[in-house]
């Protein structure tokens, strides 16, 4: 059995997909970006605004449910460009400085919204 996982403290799904979903413990949240929930704006088109942007909305998402960084196992990172990658890793750094998740990093040719950046994330209860 699955549960939906929606707070109105990150971007609402503007699609066919949940912000988050909880099945056997884990909670699979689905690619974030730079979005602020409360105005719908995206962050400053730098990597560190928007990094930051982006690992505070999982940040919500896992308080809604009781949960914080500490809890996620495993992260996917999308960057428009890895050239980038030293900054980007600056900030995530800061938010998983003690026993940091497992991680792949992509660059791809796009992202929704002309992000910089997007990072899905499994965490376990």
């Amino acid at each position: 059995m699955k549960k939906i996982i929606a707070t109105k403290n990150a971007p609402a799904a503007i699609g066919p997909y949940s912000q988050a979903v909880e099945a056997g413990g884990l909670v699979f949240i689905s690619g974030q970006l730079p979005v602020d929930p409360a105005t719908g704006n995206m962050a400053p088109a730098e990597i560190k605004a928007q990094t930051e942007a982006v690992i505070k909305n999982i940040e919500a998402i896992l308080k809604a449910e009781g949960l914080s960084l500490a809890n996620v196992l495993k992260t996917t990172v999308f960057m428009a460009d890895l050239g980038q990658f030293a900054q980007m890793n600056e900030v995530y750094g800061k938010f998983f400085a003690e026993n940091p998740p497992a991680r792949a990093t992509i660059e791809v040719k796009a992202l929704p919204k002309a992000a910089l950046v997007e990072i899905e994330a499994v965490a376990a209860r």
